[in-house]
Order: structure tokens, then sequence, then C-alpha cells
């Protein structure tokens, strides 16, 4: 079947026949029509009428601006895409912009390649001759025609997609990508390497001074970390936010692990509608249970009693900022008549997957989380009055240290990001998943290793509510990509008006919090892992 976007064909055939879309294309915004082109195989055609019709003032006037804001249609045939644009400008000679000519390019000449019985490659080129003059608001009569010519060609069907993956593999682009993997690994190997080195050193120099203190003189005063060792594992206030942060950010990295498995098993191909958005909207429906698990089992480590109200928080946690953004953005894309706005029946099934899926498995990993009778099992016993925590200098505060720890996991990802934000909100096309995946390891490395370090001088500093630091410090390279978003909607892109303003700023919202919880979680077990090892180390009264 041949299909084309609604706009141009309602304009050019009147009623037409919609395509059922599947859940990823109604989640990406696409609405599929019937288009009038009869393209029957093997079958030949010369300057053939697709139908006739007679343009209103009104519809000139928005062919116009549509022309002038350079418009292109897109269509499939067999799963293939064609683009074209819908008409010309006429700028010639001419500096004054009342004065320029706009034409409706109204003959296409489809060239189709095929191998056998398999269609391989399709083209659509418009005739720069055969036009229609639109620069006066008054009514026009259209004739649009077509010419059909099939070549046969040697490209294996199998390898019909590759030509549409080959524009983010050409050589500039792979150079990109790949400076762009330098540096994330020289970002990662001189950061590691020099806060290794020193972490290590001082680590060193801490367990013999410690060791040697035990030996020498056991009533002398303790000092730095290991002087909170009665205080460090006390547990954090709002420790039933904290158990579904982690639990939430758990899951997420779950799902996003999932997607880049998919993604290099190669389901994600050109062109594959919606499959992405299908993906995330499956994956994160079946890995409830594992934000369950993880929430009530760290609670219940915490001694908290009300496990039903931490799961509940887990489960709107992420969940619940993303139902308010997607009714606000929903409600603007309905009074826009945006195909952005997803129909009724479709939020019926989203809600159906959330009541029968996702919050069943939820409950049912709350649930196994609780009966884990996991223990905390701190290798210090935490004294009954907590410390006092000394004055610290304005840096050691949350948010510079959240400022210190988001930058370095950001530069590592900031070249990666372009792409990922031209292949999401432009045209670009993105297939090179193996490099997106190797940044993404780096990241969690960087994020994990930044948040230990400053985990470490937090407490060599004697202030031991490290828990929440350590999360929100790990979790604030989202932040950072929220920042980058504000550079690449002014600077980059050519988006303006509300509906699009909103829509950007709104879903990049909820993806950056998606990855704050993420790396927060990354950060936070990272530095629980750290803090229990070296109070495991030293010998505790």
């Amino acid at each position: 079947m041949f299909y084309c976007g609604s706009l141009l064909m309602i304009f050019i055939t009147g009623p037409t026949k919609d395509k059922k879309e599947a859940l990823g294309e109604l989640l990406n915004g696409d609405r599929l029509v019937t288009a009038p082109y009869k393209l029957d195989f093997l079958n030949d055609k010369d300057s053939e009428i697709a139908c006739k019709n007679k343009l209103t003032k009104e519809q000139v006037a928005q062919f116009r601006e549509a022309i002038s804001k350079d418009f292109y249609f897109q269509m499939y045939y067999d799963d293939l895409p064609i683009w074209g644009f819908i008409g010309k400008v006429e700028k010639e000679g001419k500096n004054d912009p009342s004065e320029y000519k706009y034409y409706l390019l109204k003959h296409l000449h489809f060239t189709i390649f095929y191998n056998k019985d398999r269609v391989i490659e399709i083209t659509a080129l418009s005739d720069p001759k055969n036009v229609v003059d639109l620069t006066e608001d008054k009514e026009v009569n259209v004739e649009f025609m077509y010419s059909v010519k099939w070549k046969e060609t040697e490209i294996p069907y199998e390898k019909r997609m590759e030509k549409y993956s080959q524009s983010s593999s050409l050589p500039h682009h792979l150079e990109i990508h790949w400076f762009s993997i330098i540096n994330s690994c020289v970002t990662v190997l001189l950061l590691t390497g020099f806060l290794a080195t020193i972490l290590m050193r001082v680590l060193k120099n801490d367990f013999v001074k410690y060791a040697h203190d035990e030996e020498s003189a056991e009533d002398q005063e303790e000092t730095g970390w290991k002087y909170i060792h009665g205080d460090v594992f006390r547990y954090p206030k709002y420790k039933s936010v904290l158990a579904a942060a982690v639990g939430s950010g758990t899951q997420l990295f779950t799902l996003t692990f999932f997607i880049f498995l998919l993604a290099l098993v190669g389901v994600f191909y050109p062109y594959n509608r919606g499959a992405l958005f299908t993906a995330l909207v499956v994956i994160y429906a079946l890995t409830a249970g594992i934000a369950g698990y993880t929430a009530a089992s760290f609670f219940c480590q915490l001694e908290g009693t009300n496990w039903v109200r931490n799961l509940l928080l887990t489960g709107g946690l992420f969940c619940g900022p993303l139902l308010l953004t997607f009714s606000f953005l929903n409600t603007v894309a309905i009074t826009y008549s945006a195909t952005a706005a997803l129909p009724f029946g479709t939020i019926v099934v989203i809600f159906l997957i959330w009541a029968l899926v996702t919050t069943p498995l939820l409950v049912l990993g709350g649930i196994a989380g609780k009966n884990s009778k996991a223990e905390f099992q701190a290798p210090c016993r935490t004294t009954k009055y907590p410390r006092e925590i000394p004055l610290l200098p304005w840096y050691r505060k949350t948010l510079p240290q959240m400022a210190m720890a988001g930058f370095l996991p950001f530069s590592a990802i900031y070249i990666e990001l372009y792409y990922i934000f031209a292949s999401v909100w432009g045209h670009r096309i993105y297939t090179i998943y193996s490099i997106l995946f190797i940044v993404f390891i780096i990241l969690l490395i960087v994020t994990a290793f930044i948040t230990v370090a400053l985990t470490y001088f937090q407490l060599a500093a004697e202030d031991h509510e490290w828990w929440w630091r350590s999360f929100l410090c790990g979790g604030s390279t989202g932040l950072f990509i929220y920042g980058y978003c504000l550079y690449y909607y002014f600077a980059r892109s050519d988006m303006s008006g509300f509906m699009q303003t909103s829509f950007f700023f709104g879903y990049m919202a909820c993806v950056c919090y998606g990855f704050f919880l993420m790396l927060g979680s990354i950060g936070f077990r990272a530095s629980l892992f750290f803090v229990r090892h070296i109070y495991h180390s030293i010998k505790c009264e």
C-alpha cells in the first residue's frame, strides 16, 4: 500500500482512507492515509492523472505558507520512505519578499527498483516545469499527475534499508562520533586515574594512621571519616522517598539496558515507525516489578514500616509527573488540531496496560521485596544520638557539589547529545547504536566514580549525611542535560510557537527527570558500596 501524510492528501483528493496505526505509530504522531497514486508492480505509467481538485483561496494561502516554510511530504511504499518538497519559491532578481513567486509542484515521477518480486528502492522527483502559480489569493484548478518507471537492480532485499542508515555512517559523521568517543574515554581515564590515585593514596594513609592510632593510644581522639563511624549508617530523612527513587531509578536503568539490547540486535532499523515507542511502553510495563522489589526491599532494610505507602510512592514517582505533563501537552495538541494528540482509544489502551500489567507487577515485586528479609548489614554500630556536623565552607554545600558532580559526566556525552537531539526533534537518522552504547557505559562509570569521590570528601569533612547527597550528585547530570535543551532550542533548532516550545521543554523535562532518577540510583549504589567497604576495613569500637 501507498501511504502519505494526511494534510497534503486531503488538499489533493478530499476524503481519504486512514491507515490503522500501531501503538508506537500513534505515540509518534503518525497519521497516515492512502495516497491516490497507483503503483502496480512492473506497470510503467506516463503522465497519469492522480486527481483533479479546485483549491479555495484559503487552501491557496495555506499552501503558499507551507511552501515558504519549506514543507515537504513523506510517503511510504512497501514500508520504504519517500520525500519531496510540495512547492518552490522563485526569488531570483527580487529583493522584496512581496515580489516572490510561489509555485505548487503538481507532477511526481516515481522510479522504483526491484529485484525479482521484491521492491528494493523508490525515489520521487518533482517536475520543476510542471507547476501551478499560487502567488495570488484566488481559486485555482489543479490537475495532479504522476509517472512511474520500474527498473531492475542487483541489490538483495535484505540490504534495502542500508541506504537510509548510511547518512549517519558517512566518514565525516563517523569522525565526529569517534572524536566524541575519544573525548569521553580521555575524560574517563584522566578522571578515574587522577581520582583513583588520590583516593587510594589518601585511603591507604588513613588506614595506616588509624591502625597506628589503635596500637599506640587507645584513648586518642579520632578525626576524619573514622570519627563519624557511629553516624555514617544512620538512616536518612525521608527514607521512603529515597527508597522509591532508588527503585524507580533501577527500573529506568533496566529499561535503558533492554532498549540498547534491542537496538544493537537491529530492531530499530531506520523508519521502523513507532518501534521505539512501543518498546518503551511495553518494557516499562514489564519492568515495574523490578521497581517494586528494589524499593520495598531497601525500605524494609531501612526499618521502614508502611511499605504499602512506599509502593504507591514508587509507582507514582516517575509516572505521576509524566501523566501531568502528558495531560497538559495532549490538551495543547488537541487545541492546535495536531496529530501529536493521542486518540481516546490509545489513551484507554495505555491506561489498561498500566492497570493490568504495570500495577500488578509493581505490587508483586513489592511483596517479594518485603518478604526477602534482607538486612542492611552496616559494618559499624550507630550511636543513639547524632553528632553535630561542623560548619562547612560554601563549596561543600549540596548545590555546588551537584554542579561539580554533574559537569564531568555531562562533558563526556555532550557531543553525542547533538546527534540524539537532531534525531528525536529533527529529521536526522541515528543508527550508530554501538557508539551510543559505549558513551552510555562511560556515562555510568564517570557518574559512579565522581559520586564516590565527592562522598569520600564529604565524610572526610565529618559530614555524615551522605545518603541524599550521593543520590542528588549522581542525578545532577540530568539537570545539565536540561540546560543543554535551552542551548539546543535557541541556538540549534528552528522551533517556535507555543505548541513546539511546550512539547520540547515538557517532554524533555520528563526525559531529564528520568535520567536524574536513573543516574541518581547509580551514584547512590556506588557510594553505598564504597562506604560499606571503607568502614568494613577499619576497626570501629
